[in-house]
């Protein structure tokens, strides 16, 4: 399959992720199959909500525009020349929706072979775009595999999971070339100028996918003296998780825990804010941390580089921050763990 047939395929399956989300249903089909998995797929993981499943179909339809996708392959010439295609292991996590669609989208665009093993938390949603991706171009049948028992008969692999799950990826496929991503966590860095609309962003952050993300803010650096009223008032757009009974079973078992252990924090009745030096917070927890000179969080940055996934803040001072409100809104061009999976994908 040539390259502009991949990208071809690419950019129609962007055109009807985007008419999905604006309820375009020109493509019949389709958009009724991806409706009932979007309807339903909560009674396999009760973390993914209709909104949240149609924010992550959203943001990578978005991201799959046709000046993106030519942007994002530009920096690869090599893509052009002819190469043998390679087997590509690929372990996702299961924390968001899609949330292994990058790595899909890499394999295939580089004219590789997919052999997929999904988290049973999130094998429906890649499924139906793989079968999208065939209906639109039938050559990529004997591309995309999904394997349901152990992973077999790959070239390289590229494995997504916890810190606990890294190690065993280590040691079962370190004799392979691979890409193994462990946890990482993202922060905010706030200076006291913030605006009402910058918090009600930065909430976006913090509270979209109920915060399982590791684009998700889960601790903030703020000023000595801090005042956490305005930041409080304006994100109550999401107090509605509360709602959502495994948000509020780990928002009451951590705010017993605190109570119980006579720590101080912080509760506005859904979000519990403590201070403290780590950066990965429970579910319906944040995490903060007072600074001084702001230099001393640019030193934190550099120093836990291999720990942080995003840093976002409006300050210019700040070293490659994005604005509030983009975490989970990743350009194909941002990689995880800052490790740039095509180029990897193209050296084999």
């Amino acid at each position: 399959m040539e390259l502009k047939e991949r990208i071809d395929a690419f950019i129609k399956l962007g055109v009807f992720l985007r008419g999905f989300s604006d309820h375009k249903n020109e493509d019949i089909h389709h958009y009724e199959k991806l409706s009932k998995i979007v309807l339903n797929d909560h009674q396999y993981n009760p973390w993914f909500t209709v909104e949240n499943i149609n924010s992550a179909i959203k943001s990578i339809g978005n991201s799959l525009k046709e000046a993106n996708i030519h942007k994002w392959l530009s920096k690869y010439p090599e893509l052009n020349l002819e190469k043998n295609s390679k087997r590509i292991g690929v372990v996702t996590a299961g924390n968001l929706p899609l949330v292994g669609f990058h790595d899909f989208i890499s394999v295939l665009i580089s004219g590789n072979i997919f052999v997929g093993k999904l988290s049973s938390k999130d094998d429906r949603l890649l499924k139906f775009i793989a079968d999208f991706l065939i209906d639109t171009n039938p050559e990529f049948r004997n591309r995309i595999y999904f394997e349901e028992k152990q992973l077999t008969g790959f070239d390289a692999i590229i494995a997504t999971g916890s810190n606990n799950t890294s190690r065993y990826f280590e040691y079962y496929f370190g004799k392979y070339p691979h890409i193994i991503r462990h946890n990482r966590n993202s922060i905010a860095v706030l200076t006291g100028s913030e605006t009402k609309e910058h918090f009600f962003l930065l909430a976006d952050d913090i509270f979209q996918y109920f915060g399982l993300g590791c684009r998700n803010v889960s601790k903030l650096f703020v000023p000595e003296g801090y005042n956490f009223e305005p930041f409080f008032e304006n994100i109550n757009n999401y107090q509605h998780l509360y709602q959502h009974n495994k948000y509020a079973n780990n928002h009451d078992y951590n705010r017993s825990v605190y109570l119980m252990n006579q720590t101080t924090h912080l509760d506005n009745g859904f979000l519990l804010l403590k201070e403290d030096i780590q950066m990965a917070s429970p579910i319906a927890v944040l995490y903060y941390e007072f600074y001084r000179n702001i230099d001393t969080v640019n030193q934190f940055i550099d120093v836990n580089n291999d720990q942080i996934q995003c840093v976002v803040s409006e300050s210019e001072q700040i070293k490659n921050a994005i604005p509030f409100g983009k975490a989970q809104q990743p350009e194909l061009w941002d990689y995880a763990d800052n490790v740039d999976t095509l180029k990897f994908l193209l050296t084999l």
